[in-house]
Formats: structure tokens, sequence, C-alpha cells
């Protein structure tokens, strides 16, 4: 608390901070010029003058009250300040819907740590490279969802970004074409000069039978809205997993799916 405070103080002269090296010199200076007030006696012992009492120990409290006086004038004359930066930025004024898949293939680890992971950095380096754009998140797996409304409000949706888990509260599949119309849909009213979908997938279209929308159908509603389309492809190219038994080499097919190209490039 008092360190966020002193963080945003300021001094309109901080060169007045050079007047506290006065201050060694002045107790130096006190000192020798106690040790001359004082007469000196020769006596064979100091026993008898080892007498403590409360007026011996607080003989110095003078000094330092007015040394911590001076220090105190000396904050003055640098006159701190309290500081208080505000910044305006303009920009375009770009709507921005984050449309992102949710679905179990998401947790494949063919990207290191998974590509729902990866997906997440992604999506976060984005909203924090706009700052000057509304921006939502809609997510889906076998049904879509809207977990965030357009909005300025960086951290609630990084926040919102960084909770997400495959499949949570979501059905199983992947309905990439409800997540694009959900998406468009979120745009519809928008007053932005400019309307964009970010659709973060791994291009895998896994729908069930409750399936609405394909996703060709919700291209020609995002376009009919004037909505742009942008998709991220999130998978490693096909590799064959190989099991190796003692001697033996198994190759097996691959235990995760992989990112459809053909249908993020329509």
């Amino acid at each position: 608390m008092i360190y966020e405070y002193l963080k945003n103080i300021d001094f309109a002269y901080p060169l007045a901070f050079a007047l506290f090296a006065l201050l060694p010199l002045l107790v130096w200076w006190y000192m020798k010029r106690n040790d001359r007030r004082e007469p000196v006696i020769t006596v064979t012992t100091i026993h008898a003058f080892r007498v403590s009492s409360w007026k011996n120990k607080l003989r110095g409290l003078p000094v330092f009250f007015r040394l911590l006086s001076m220090s105190a004038l000396i904050l003055v004359l640098a006159r701190p300040q309290k500081k208080n930066e505000e910044q305006r930025t303009e920009g375009e004024g770009i709507d921005i819907v984050l449309c992102m898949d949710v679905s179990g293939s998401m947790g494949s680890r063919d990207i290191a740590p998974s590509r729902m992971e990866a997906a997440k950095e992604v999506a976060e380096e984005f909203v924090r490279g706009r700052p000057v754009d509304r921006i939502g998140l809609v997510i889906f797996s076998g049904e879509s969802f809207t977990q965030c409304p357009i909005t300025t409000d960086r951290n609630a949706l990084i926040s919102q970004i960084q909770n997400l888990e495959s499949r949570k509260h979501l059905a199983d599949g992947t309905v990439i074409g409800e997540g694009l119309a959900t998406a468009a849909d979120r745009l519809t009213k928008s007053p932005g000069k400019s309307k964009v979908i970010i659709l973060i997938t791994d291009g895998k279209e896994d729908p069930p039978e409750t399936r609405l929308i394909d996703p060709l159908t919700a291209l020609e509603i995002a376009k009919s809205k004037g909505v742009k389309v942008y998709t991220i492809g999130m998978g490693a190219q096909a590799s064959t997993i190989v099991e190796r038994t003692g001697s033996q080499v198994k190759p097996q097919s691959p235990a995760i799916d992989f990112i459809d190209v053909a249908l993020l490039q329509k």
C-alpha cells in the first residue's frame, strides 16, 4: 500500500536532497562543542559518576528533534508532488470478436504445452496489442457461447481468456459454423467502422446431430453483415508415431487430430 503510494510521488526540486549531507556535519559539530564546554577534573576513580537518571538518558533528545525538523524542512524544499499520468490514444475503432475453439481436440499436445494453451497465449497477446479496439470473446465446442461481450475492458477479457479450458461447460463436438455465426451476430449492432472475427481453431469440424449451421453457411452470414473473417489454425503437421518394443519398431497411426487447412482456407 505504502509502496504503491510512494511510486506515484515525484519531486519538483530533487537537488534539495543534497542538503542531507549537512546533517552529519551538524552532528559532528554538536559533539565537538559539547566536548569543549564540559569541564575536566582529575580523579582517582569515576565510580561515583556512573549514576544514570532519566535526564542523562534524554539529554540528546532535543538534538534528535532538531535533526528531524531539518529533515522535514529539506523534504518540503524538494516539493513532493503526486504524479497522475493520463494517456489518450486514437485508433480506427475496430470491433473484434475472438471466436475460440475449446473442443476436446484442442487439448492435443502436438504444440507445447497444448493447442489450447498456445491458442490462449496467441489470443492474450493479440488483445494486449489492440489498446483502442473493442473486443469480445465467443467460445464453441459442441455448441457456441458468448464468453465475454464486446468491451474495452482489457483486464476482464484477458482474465476470461486465461481461464478457458477444453470442453468446460459445453457439449462435446466441434461446431465451427455455429461459433462463427454467434460471433457474427455479436457484431451485427456494433458501432465500429470495421468488424472483424478472429477464428482460432484446429480446423476439425466434428458436429453433433443437433448442428444448425455449417461453417460455409456461417461464412455467408458474416459476409452479408460486412464482417471480415480471419483464421488461425492451431496444430502441427502430421507425423508418424513409432512404438519401440525391444528390437522391434512398430509404426502407429497418429493419436491426435491434425489441422484441416482446406477448411480454414475456405
